[in-house]
């Protein structure tokens, strides 16, 4: 499987994700990579803290923030289990690149209709992509929820008439992640049975279930 988080907005939490889903993927014994295609190289300062750290490594991250990503993926891919693509924002061509390289897109969106509304020019790219690849498949991952909120729930409404459809799992706003990206550790090293942690190993399943 071959998956990427995208979303044309910044500040929805794809490096946390990515690297966290990655991480999960990894604990249960899968051989995972994970390429960070932003060009802000964040989920490489965190596989870079982690080794200051002097933390084992979990997975292999590479930088690879070029448009030809589609192309070179699948060799990259050999001898994984699963690739994780951290997505990059605002760059069109970069973007339709991870679509195409991609099995299934997740689209992390904050429980705002500001967030939904900045999709609007992925979703188009994700059509497009989908005449090269009709199996492509793509889902919203509500990200940085304030359990309990008005906000939330109509979040949840929302999204529950969306094309594409939402995943059942949410992430919350959770302080441990913040801590987690100064340390290069995981939700579940840095708070092991945490609800943050809970919410990834969650998180996690379902994606696998979903991927095509």
């Amino acid at each position: 499987m071959i998956v990427a988080l995208l979303n044309q907005k910044g500040g929805v939490g794809k490096t946390t994700l990515a690297t966290h889903l990655a991480g999960e993927l990894a604990r249960s014994g899968a051989r995972i990579l994970l390429i960070d295609a932003d060009p802000q190289g964040s989920a490489l300062d965190w596989s870079e803290q982690r080794a200051r750290e002097g933390l084992t490594r979990v997975f292999p991250v590479i930088g690879l923030a070029r448009e030809t990503l589609h192309r070179e993926v699948p060799e990259l891919a050999r001898g994984y289990e699963h690739v994780v693509i951290d997505g990059p924002p605002r760059v069109t061509g970069l973007v339709r690149s991870a679509l195409l390289a991609s099995d299934l897109v997740l689209i992390p969106v904050q429980p705002s209709p500001y967030d939904a509304w900045a999709s609007a020019e992925l979703l188009r790219l994700l059509d497009d992509a989908r005449g090269w690849k009709p199996g492509l498949e793509a889902r919203f991952v509500l990200n940085r929820c304030i359990a309990r909120t008005l906000l939330l729930r109509d979040a949840r409404r929302e999204l529950a008439a969306a094309v594409p459809p939402a995943l059942a799992s949410a992430v919350g706003q959770r302080v441990v992640f913040a801590r987690c990206a100064r340390s290069g550790r995981l939700a579940a090293e840095e708070a092991p049975g945490s609800q943050a942690a809970r919410e990834v190993a969650a998180l996690a399943a379902e994606v696998l279930e979903t991927a095509p």
